[in-house]
């Protein structure tokens, strides 16, 4: 736990540095209980864990410090549901909850593989703790204004 003035203590001393080290453009992958973030990182990202967050929780302290890429369509991307679960008309509550929190910013739709696949090209992948079906979310840094570095 973080215990910093201004700092949401839920954000690991690994995720701020993380985060501080992004630059624009760069992605964090918030993953669900059951996304391979293991052997996602093996190719490449940081694996930072997060165990016992749910995802909506940790966005909402991420989203205090890290500014969205606003040069893209879509800031946030979260993983399709695969065609069965659309047959069936699986339901994915927790996306409301994401766009709440990111005010209405719209999310990307990744197909399953892709979405694997851009996650192995990520800065970084945060496990967490997040038990909702289809819960995972990938985040672009953007830029912040130099008279906002004061």
């Amino acid at each position: 736990m973080v215990v910093l003035k201004g700092i949401p203590s839920v954000l690991s001393p690994e995720l701020l540095y993380a985060l501080a080290k992004m630059g624009h453009g760069d992605e964090l992958v918030l993953a669900d209980a059951n996304f391979p973030t293991s052997s996602v990182c093996a190719c490449g990202p940081t694996e930072i864990r997060a165990d016992g967050l749910g995802i909506p929780q940790l966005l909402e302290a991420i989203l205090k410090l890290l500014p969205l890429d606003t040069y893209v369509p879509s800031p946030a991307a979260v993983m399709d549901l695969v065609d069965g679960d659309k047959q069936r008309g699986v339901a994915v509550p927790v996306w409301d909850t994401y766009r709440r929190l990111l005010h209405q910013t719209p999310l990307e739709e990744v197909e399953r593989f892709a979405f694997y696949e851009r996650a192995k090209k990520a800065f970084a992948v945060v496990a967490t703790g997040e038990t909702a079906l289809y819960g995972n979310l990938i985040l672009k840094k953007g830029v912040i204004p130099a008279e906002l570095l004061q």
